[in-house]
C-alpha cells in the first residue's frame, strides 16, 4: 500500500520533501527551498502513521533509504547534498521555474 500512495504523492506534488521533523538534513533542505520561495509538500515520515512503510517503498523505488528524499517534476532528486550541490551548481531554481513552483521574477 506505501509504493502507490508514495507514487501518488509525488506524481500530483510538482516539488516533494519526504522528510522526518527531526532530521537536520531535511529541515536544511526545506530551508533552502523556502528561502529560494518555492512552494512544496513536506510528508513528515516520522508524523505519518505508515511513514516507516513509505520510506521502504521510497528506498524500493530510488535506491535511497535516507531522508531527506526530494522529488521535483516526478523525477528523483536525491537528499541533502545533492539538492545543495544542484543549487550551488545554479540548476535547482530552473528545474523549480519548469515545475512551475516559483516566480519567474525570483529565479
Amino acid at each position: 500500500m506505501a509504493l502507490p500512495k508514495a507514487k501518488e504523492i509525488i506524481s500530483t506534488n510538482p516539488v516533494v520533501v519526504f522528510s522526518k521533523s527531526y532530521c537536520p538534513f531535511c529541515v536544511s533542505v526545506k530551508q533552502l527551498l523556502t528561502e529560494i520561495g518555492a512552494s512544496f509538500k513536506a510528508i513528515e515520515l516520522d508524523a505519518e502513521s505508515d511513514g516507516g512503510d513509505i520510506q521502504s517503498a521510497l528506498a524500493e523505488l530510488t535506491g535511497q533509504r535516507t531522508v531527506p528524499n526530494v522529488f521535483i517534476s516526478g523525477k528523483h532528486i536525491g537528499g541533502c547534498d545533492a539538492t545543495t550541490a544542484m543549487h550551488k551548481g545554479g540548476n535547482l531554481v530552473p528545474l523549480l521555474t519548469e515545475a512551475g513552483v516559483l516566480a519567474e521574477s525570483s529565479a
